[in-house]
């Protein structure tokens, strides 16, 4: 069965690509200080390379990765990246912890240069609402550690909008980590 393209997709001669991961299930057993500092549980570590192996595996790592300054963000793009073997510029944005969807969007739309893929890291409900507002749908979850790929027919990241993009997958890791993935 064929999958329906709106017409800008089947036009498209330049397409990005946007992947949100969710950081790694934390550990609330552990002592922390604040919200910011709470770190991953060993489920959410394992879980999050796991992940950056699948993006590595399947020749999808990003250009650019934009990462929450909460700890448990952090450390989830840290294990990805390695696990994976990312070759990509990474960054930390303390604007994208307690985030708002329009100002995760407005992060979006100032990304510059040449970047294809641009993956953040960070945290709900933001990403769920903001999937599900880019892509025009009723609400998406976003369990922890999943990861989402969204595309855009356009040539920059200034033109992407809300009701613009295309959901290509949602992959939550209980379903990847089962699979090859997981070393």
């Amino acid at each position: 069965m064929l999958a329906y393209r709106h017409p800008e997709f089947a036009e498209a001669k330049n397409m990005l690509s946007l992947i949100l991961f969710r950081h790694g299930k934390s550990d609330w057993d552990t002592p922390f200080a604040n919200d910011h500092d709470r770190p991953l549980a060993h489920r959410g570590k394992d879980a999050a390379r796991c992940m950056g192996r699948l993006l590595q595996q399947a020749g999808q790592t990003p250009d650019l990765a934009i990462c929450s300054s909460a700890l448990r963000a952090k450390d989830t793009l840290q294990l990805a990246a390695r696990a994976g073997r990312w070759d990509c510029a990474m960054r930390t944005e303390a604007g994208l912890y307690e985030a708002s969807s329009d100002s995760v969007l407005q992060l979006i739309r100032s990304t510059e240069g040449a970047v294809p893929c641009l993956l953040l890291t960070g945290h709900e409900p933001t990403f769920s609402d903001l999937a599900s507002r880019l892509v025009g749908s009723a609400m998406l979850r976003v369990p922890t550690a999943a990861m989402l790929r969204i595309d855009f027919a356009c040539e920059a990241w200034s033109q992407v909008g809300y009701g613009t993009g295309e959901l290509r997958w949602l992959l939550p890791p209980k379903t990847v980590c089962k699979l090859k993935f997981k070393k």
